[in-house]
């Protein structure tokens, strides 16, 4: 609910117009966006210390092979602004999230890159679960739209979509 939420927004020329039902509507932008968003992002706490990475206002959800990129070649990923400008960095085997970078002393977590990858390929199996739930879910709540649902979900989440059977 919350991803079809933060993707309500009025169709525009490239997009059908909302349909008349209060469902129908509140799918619409869900359905009909090319690329729809997940606000949120990926979270990363060092329990050793207490310190929190949290996904600025520029990342979401579908966002989240980006990190794949940073274990893979490198460079710098940043997930927000001004006041808070969380980035992560490669440099050289290890990964170092800093929590603002806006502050000389901004407090920082720094993990190998095979920690990273370790924890994606978490964040990949919650992911495909939560889609396999949620695609339960709208098949058991959503008669006659469990099918586009599951897709647009699979799209935001950048997932191939779980087997379903046919609706009955």
């Amino acid at each position: 609910m919350c991803i079809a939420g933060c993707n309500d927004i009025d169709p525009d020329d490239d997009r059908p117009p909302r349909p008349a039902d209060p469902l129908g509507s509140f799918l619409h932008g869900l359905l009909t966006l090319d690329t729809p968003l997940a606000e949120g992002g990926l979270r990363v706490t060092d329990y050793s210390d207490g310190t929190v990475f949290q996904p600025g206002c520029c990342d979401g959800l579908e966002d989240w092979r980006d990190w794949h990129r940073l274990a893979d070649s490198g460079g710098l990923l940043g997930f927000g602004h001004d006041p808070v400008s969380p980035v992560a960095q490669r440099f050289g085997d290890t990964v170092r999230l800093t929590v603002n970078a806006e502050q000389s002393d901004s407090p920082v977590i720094e993990l190998p890159v095979t920690e990273l990858r370790c924890l994606l390929a978490g964040v990949e199996r919650d992911l495909a679960d939560f889609l396999t739930l949620a695609a339960d879910w709208a098949h058991r709540h959503l008669p006659g739209h469990r099918a586009p649902v599951t897709a647009a979900l699979a799209r935001v989440l950048d997932l191939s979509a779980p087997a379903m059977p046919p609706e009955q």
